[in-house]
């Protein structure tokens, strides 16, 4: 049984004929699951369209109208799946929605790198846009009750929350390194734009050790044998196909404030500790601080995304050593958060920051009050 995702509920209700529902989102995250989903809702007799699939991106790539109208034939509702694997994608879905009235178009994508570039223009105005990321906190605990999901949380950790890895307990490494060498560069390595995949690799790796902190771009560059220009390109390259996430620093007022570090998060813990290979349990190990503060935001970042959040998020340091490691900004207000594995380690937030800014709200998140920040949506 597959769990219920939070966006079964919300897209549904976008289904109008006059817009593509487009879904983004890393690959093996249940994409192609929740759009065959809603497309079964809306007719049963759906047409199916595999972009992976080399005769299709042939046939979709160059389209003229009279030939979508053949192609497509009576159908209502159209799935292209992986659409990011078809050149000119954008031109094609905008020919269907103008001049072939009373089709849905439901668009799925695995990589924002040439999707985002091809479809965003020509659709504007046109689409309803969602992001579905692996199984979330709410999700799971929704799924299968708090009682049986708060015991998962060290294996969570380690493993990450992607549906294969839940719902196959006992095969979590090879389910997981299975993810990372065979569908995390996948969509990078079809780019135009990666040339050197052994450092990609390197760069990825580089940056699961330093998870949570902020990224030193010349040191990356140094440790990995390449200039600074191409680290950084390659970086955004990695954040576009949704396997990392940049939080950027808060700054304001403050002279001693930092302004253009950032800090790195891996969307999923199991992919993060993949890359370095290392998959020791949690008791073991000497990294529980950033993989704690890795699930923490990757898992808030679910939950914003999934009701809307239309604020800012950051960390905030100075030059002086004062820092809050994660924030929301949201209609003027600032909610400042401390991240502790154990509920006992003291937290004290910088006078500093509080005095400047009055947050409305300060606290510290740590194993035995996290399931609460991660399942209400505040705002």
């Amino acid at each position: 049984m597959n769990i219920p995702r939070y966006l079964s509920g919300i897209l549904p209700a976008k289904v109008d004929y006059k817009k593509a529902i487009i879904l983004l989102g890393p690959r093996q995250v249940g994409k192609t699951t929740l759009i065959k989903e809603l497309a079964v809702g809306i007719d049963p007799r759906f047409l199916y369209i595999n972009g992976d699939d080399p005769s299709v991106q042939s046939s979709l790539s160059q389209s003229s109208l009279s030939f979508l109208r053949s192609y497509l034939g009576n159908a209502k509702v159209i799935v292209i799946d992986e659409a990011q694997r078809i050149q000119n994608i954008g031109i094609t879905a905008n020919l269907i929605i103008d001049e072939l009235p009373g089709k849905q178009l439901l668009i799925t994508g695995s990589s924002a790198l040439e999707l985002s570039s091809t479809i965003n223009e020509p659709l504007t105005g046109r689409k309803w846009e969602y992001r579905l990321f692996p199984v979330s906190w709410a999700e799971l605990s929704g799924y299968e009750t708090m009682a049986s999901a708060l015991p998962r949380l060290p294996n969570l950790l380690v493993f990450g929350m992607y549906p294969d890895v839940l719902m196959q307990p006992g095969n979590e490494i090879e389910i997981v390194s299975n993810l990372a060498s065979s569908y995390l560069y996948k969509d990078l390595l079809n780019f135009q734009g990666i040339r050197k995949p052994e450092l990609l690799g390197k760069i990825l790796q580089a940056l699961a050790w330093q998870v949570g902190s902020e990224i030193n771009l010349n040191e990356i560059s140094r440790t990995v044998h390449a200039d600074k220009n191409t680290v950084t390109h390659y970086i955004d390259l990695l954040e576009k196909a949704f396997i990392i996430y940049r939080l950027p620093p808060f700054n304001r007022n403050l002279r001693t404030e930092i302004s253009s570090s950032r800090k790195v998060y891996f969307y999923d813990n199991g992919i993060r500790n993949a890359v370095i290979g290392n998959y020791t349990p949690v008791i073991s190990r000497n990294d529980i601080g950033a993989l704690w503060e890795n699930f923490l935001v990757s898992e808030r970042l679910k939950l914003l995304n999934y009701h809307g959040f239309y604020g800012f998020t950051y960390f905030w340091r100075t030059s002086t050593g004062a820092e809050i490691d994660y924030i929301e900004e949201i209609d003027g207000r600032l909610y400042a958060y401390e991240f502790k594995w154990n509920p006992g380690a003291k937290s004290k937030f910088s006078k500093t920051f509080t005095d400047e800014y009055k947050p409305a709200e300060t606290k510290t998140i740590h194993r035995d009050n996290f399931w609460e920040w991660l399942q209400n949506y505040p705002y």
